[in-house]
């Protein structure tokens, strides 16, 4: 008899967990196969942006009236003088190999300050000295991509204001320590442009959203399968 007790506990035991795991990864599943939906409308959105014709650089007035993820990967113009000066490197890897990003602040002629991602130099054109012909004085256009601020820096690699070590473009922290006002809170990847002498060089911003939703999607509903085949045997006996 406590035999019977004592197997009936197991059975009990085997088939809430067989349950809560049905449950459970079919919730998951549920979960990827709505995070996929939300992908693909991202996609399709950020696409449709990125073709679109260029639109002025929002000043600080019309981006608080959206949220920012509206405005991200926007076709943008802004129109004003580079402070070359005051440029920031940022460590990047690209098809290019490893090197910067430079960030160079632009002035409009309203006193906004956009930092504008002109391009990659290798380690070699680090130094502006070896890009003089670039360093362009004259009030400039630029047309790129809005994108948002990625502050803090990469996870193992966080930045380093105090020792101008930079691994992620972090309008705020790079604005603080170049002195800069009026910065809006975003930066724009210039379009590919040949600038003099070659450098920066544009155009490798890469706009790529991983979609692997419907697989984890997959994965779950086949182990909430498994569970409730587990649970099924569990029953019988």
């Amino acid at each position: 008899m406590s035999e019977l007790r004592q197997s009936a506990k197991w059975q009990w035991l085997l088939s809430g967990l067989a349950l809560a795991g049905l449950l459970l990864f079919t919730a998951l599943g549920i979960w990827q196969v709505g995070r996929r939906t939300w992908k693909l409308a991202l996609i399709e959105a950020v696409d449709e942006r990125i073709h679109a014709p260029p639109v002025t650089a929002p000043p600080l007035s019309d981006w608080r009236r959206r949220p920012a993820s509206d405005w991200q990967y926007r076709h943008v113009m802004v129109v004003g003088r580079f402070q070359h000066a005051r440029e920031t490197l940022v460590q990047a890897v690209t098809e290019q190999g490893n090197g910067f990003w430079i960030l160079t602040p632009l002035v409009t002629p309203d006193g906004m300050t956009v930092l504008v991602n002109r391009g990659f130099v290798p380690p070699e054109r680090a130094d502006r000295r070896t890009r003089e012909a670039a360093q362009l004085f004259r009030a400039a256009r630029v047309v790129g991509l809005l994108r948002l601020s990625e502050p803090a820096g990469r996870v193992l690699r966080p930045n380093r204001p105090a020792e101008d070590r930079w691994y992620s473009r972090d309008v705020a922290a790079i604005a603080a320590r170049r002195g800069l006002t009026a910065v809006v809170p975003y930066f724009i990847d210039a379009d590919p442009a040949p600038n003099p002498g070659g450098w920066p060089l544009g155009g490798l911003t890469v706009v790529s959203f991983p979609n692997n939703h419907l697989v984890y999607a997959l994965t779950w509903f086949s182990l909430a399968s498994l569970c409730g085949y587990a649970l099924v045997l569990v029953r019988r006996r």
